[in-house]
């Protein structure tokens, strides 16, 4: 997990956070949480708002269980935080513009939800291939899909900052929902804009298929920044894997294995279990070669006998 200033604004108004289970229990109820936020407003507005609302969505989102549609969790806890929001800005800032952008990823089982409002991004890496899940919610983005203008025009059009959708602009602002199955290596990326406005798809699935994680992100917002850093840039790169301290106790169940720091968050793959698999199944291998070769040993010396 990364944030940066980027090279033109004297403060970050992008905020990130995630919740980590540390039992099983914790990890079947609420899964793994992870969540970018990109705030608008201006002066300290946008950092006010970003902050403000995630913590308002992860106090929710916990808070209430009781319904099983992972993807409905999200999104619920998502219009309470724009609820909330609206109500600070009518409260103690009167008169000021206060929003934010907000992309949340929760996994569970063998698969993420995510909900996103604004454009703030989520990605998906397999085997090579990088695909955006999320869609922009900006007018640029809706030009695009409307044929008025192109991709490449799109990429220096003057009201490229322009966000139709956010969390505290609206009374219901609009929420999209996505359900993406995983497997094992697969790697997601959420970011903030500041990141794909300077860095292509196809460069972000790059890095991160060739780099350690928490060196894939760094090198992700250092790109970015080299190209001109217009804005704030925030990263989270999970790789989907097993947790080592779960196997145990999940048997046959699989998780996000997280090595955390207090500046980072490394997804990693390993098991104790899975290596003692290896294992058994080197000696069998071992052993099944050692019997082909005495019957080949034996089928040759009766044929030089006859």
């Amino acid at each position: 997990m990364r944030t940066d200033d980027g090279r033109i604004h004297d403060h970050n108004e992008d905020y990130i956070s995630r919740w980590e289970p540390t039992t099983p229990e914790d990890e079947k109820k609420y899964g793994w949480l992870f969540i970018v936020a990109d705030g608008v407003g201006g002066a300290d507005a946008g950092e006010i708002a970003s902050e403000y609302a995630t913590e308002r969505m992860k106090e929710h989102y916990l808070a209430h269980t009781e319904t099983a549609d992972w993807g409905e969790r999200l999104r619920q806890a998502m219009l309470y935080a724009n609820t909330e929001l609206r109500q600070l800005v009518a409260s103690e800032h009167e008169g000021r513009r206060m929003a934010t952008t907000m992309v949340t990823a929760v996994i569970t089982g063998s698969t993420v939800h995510i909900a996103n409002v604004g454009d703030s991004r989520a990605y998906h890496w397999r085997a090579g291939f990088i695909s955006q899940i999320t869609k922009d919610h900006s007018l640029v983005a809706k030009l695009v899909e409307e044929g008025a203008i192109s991709a490449a025009e799109a990429e220096n059009h003057p009201y490229q900052n322009v966000i139709l959708y956010s969390i505290g602009s609206d009374k219901n602002p609009r929420i999209d929902l996505f359900e993406v199955p995983l497997v094992l290596g697969d790697i997601l990326v959420l970011c903030s804009d500041g990141l794909n406005k300077h860095v292509s798809d196809a460069e972000i699935g790059e890095f991160v298929a060739r780099q350690p994680l928490d060196a894939a992100a760094e090198s992700l917002i250092s790109l970015a920044n080299e190209r001109g850093g217009r804005d704030n840039i925030s990263v989270i790169v999970l790789r989907y894997g097993e947790r080592p301290d779960l196997t145990e106790t999940m048997v046959g169940e699989t998780a996000v294995a997280l090595e955390t720091t207090p500046s980072k968050t490394t997804v990693i793959s390993a098991s104790q279990p899975a290596a003692k698999s290896n294992t058994r199944a080197l000696w069998v291998y071992t052993i099944i070669l050692a019997l082909i070769e005495a019957l080949l040993t034996i089928l040759i010396w009766l044929y030089l006998r006859v």
